[in-house]
């Protein structure tokens, strides 16, 4: 996995690494990037610890660092730390588990 220059997500935030749009159709033509969808799958590479309820007890994440996620299409904050593109998101925006 990529180092994540020491990024830790707080509440019930997790941090993405978007997976790359497709380049090519399932009939093989080859898209322009231009014409990229913007992806909507990633790995989860940190998570919080979790999201307070009323009563200030800590309600824990149901994601795991390392797993495969669909995200909602608009959802969530672009981070860029160097050249690398991160997405920081509520647990509330991820759709699914993929895999």
């Amino acid at each position: 996995m990529t180092k994540t220059l020491d990024i830790r997500p707080l509440f019930d935030n997790v941090l993405i690494k978007p997976l790359e749009a497709e380049t090519k159709t399932s009939s093989g033509i080859i898209l322009p990037d231009s014409a990229k969808e913007k992806p909507q799958v990633g790995l989860i590479m940190a998570v919080g610890q979790g999201k307070k309820d009323d009563n200030g007890k800590i309600i824990p994440i149901s994601v795991k660092v390392g797993q495969k996620v669909m995200y909602k299409k608009w959802g969530g904050n672009e981070v860029k730390v160097g050249t690398q593109e991160w997405l920081l998101v509520e647990e509330k925006d991820i759709l699914a588990v993929v895999g």
